[in-house]
């Protein structure tokens, strides 16, 4: 299994490279946290990488592929791997596409969990934490009540709505994923590697979905 999985945010993404971790056992390969690892242990990638974020420039293709090319390159990734991040735009998949045919680990397949953006935005914006117990809601699906009990709070929770789930910046994420992906999943669709999920279902039936996809079941 050697997938891109693709998800605006909000979609289900990381829940789901998380249960085919479990499931297949191939690693969810991030590229933020390949940065963050390289950065950490202080490698020649990692200097690279932390020389431009430390001048407020994006880190340049070539390092970041150079990440993946060696993570790929672990025995737990032997049976294949889930990219979560990477690819962005067509220049990055060109580059990914000609790396994975120098190693002779092609992709298998790039799934989209596809959710409709007006879905996506009361997901986001929707969004709230409660202060004390950490506790998840949705002041639109998944509202305090009986249901969401903790030990720390009770029935009551004092619930607050993080910056970034705000309706101007949630508007701004979607805009520019928007933006980059309609690209990229022509791309896919045109070298016949497109698979399309419906995510708009719980995580079980989402996760059926997704196996059918890769599998071709």
């Amino acid at each position: 299994m050697r997938i891109v999985l693709v998800g605006a945010p909000g979609s289900g993404k990381g829940t789901q490279a998380q249960l085919l971790v479990k499931a297949f056992g191939v690693p969810q390969i991030s590229t933020g946290d390949l940065l963050r690892e390289a950065v950490a242990k202080g490698t020649d990638l990692g200097f690279r990488a932390k020389t431009a974020m430390d001048s407020g420039k994006l880190v340049d293709d070539a390092t970041v592929l150079g990440m993946i090319r060696e993570r790929i390159g672990r025995p737990d990734a032997a049976k294949g791997f889930i990219l979560d991040g990477f690819p962005r735009n067509i220049a990055q998949a060109e580059a990914l596409e000609k790396m994975l045919e120098d190693l002779a680990t092609p992709l298998d397949s790039v799934v989209l969990l596809n959710l409709d953006l007006g879905i996506l935005f009361k997901r986001l914006t929707g969004r709230r934490i409660c202060q004390d117990c950490g506790q998840v809601f949705n002041v639109y699906s998944a509202a305090p009540g009986a249901a969401a009990h903790s030990k720390e709070c009770g029935d009551t929770h004092r619930l607050i709505q993080r910056p970034d789930d705000k309706e101007e910046v949630i508007g701004k994420r979607l805009e520019v994923y928007e933006a980059q992906t309609k690209p990229l999943i022509k791309y896919y669709e045109a070298a016949g590697l497109l698979r399309i999920v419906d995510a708009d279902a719980d995580v079980d039936t989402v996760f059926k979905r997704v196996e059918r996809a890769v599998f071709k079941r």
